[in-house]
Order: structure tokens, then C-alpha cells, then sequence
């Protein structure tokens, strides 16, 4: 089973938000809001887009590359886990 039919209902979840951040950058747009105002709704998604994305690739890494849980090559299990505590920062 692919980690993102496992976890689809989070996933979807998280995607239908993001719609709604995307349509209320809309709105404001539309109402012609001042750009501090849309700028922040714009920064909101980014962080949600960053969310959603780290999500998806340390899942992929566990399931796809190595999992640190379970692996018990230590070499390969320490370096599994440096790449996901890298890519939670790089996102953030």
C-alpha cells in the first residue's frame, strides 16, 4: 500500500485547506485588500504548500529509500534520519 493511500484522508484534508487559503487570497484580491493583508494569506499558503510537501517526501523516504524506525544497517539508519531532520528545517 503507497503511504499516500494510507494516509488519504489527512492528505486530502490537508489539500481542501489549501483551497480555501488559495480562494480567500482570491477574495482578497478581488476586494482589492491592502497588500499586507494579501501578503500574508500568500505567506500562510507558502507554509501550508511546505507543510504538505515535507510530509509527502519523509513518508516517501520511509517507505521508498530506508525507514530509521526499522532499518538496521545503523549507517543507513542514521543517514535516513539526518535527510528527514534536514528537510523538516529546509521547509520550515
Amino acid at each position: 500500500m503507497s503511504h499516500t493511500t494510507k494516509n488519504k484522508a489527512a492528505l486530502l484534508g490537508r489539500v481542501r485547506r489549501l483551497k480555501g487559503q488559495m480562494e480567500a487570497v482570491e477574495r482578497a484580491l478581488e476586494a482589492e485588500a491592502p497588500c499586507g493583508e494579501i501578503l500574508n494569506l500568500v505567506a500562510s499558503v507558502r507554509g501550508a504548500i511546505n507543510g504538505l510537501m515535507g510530509e509527502l517526501v519523509e513518508d516517501h523516504i520511509r517507505m521508498h529509500v530506508v525507514d530509521p524506525d526499522t532499518e538496521t544497517d545503523k549507517v543507513r539508519s542514521q543517514g535516513a534520519a539526518d535527510l528527514i531532520e534536514a528537510l523538516r528545517k529546509y521547509l520550515k
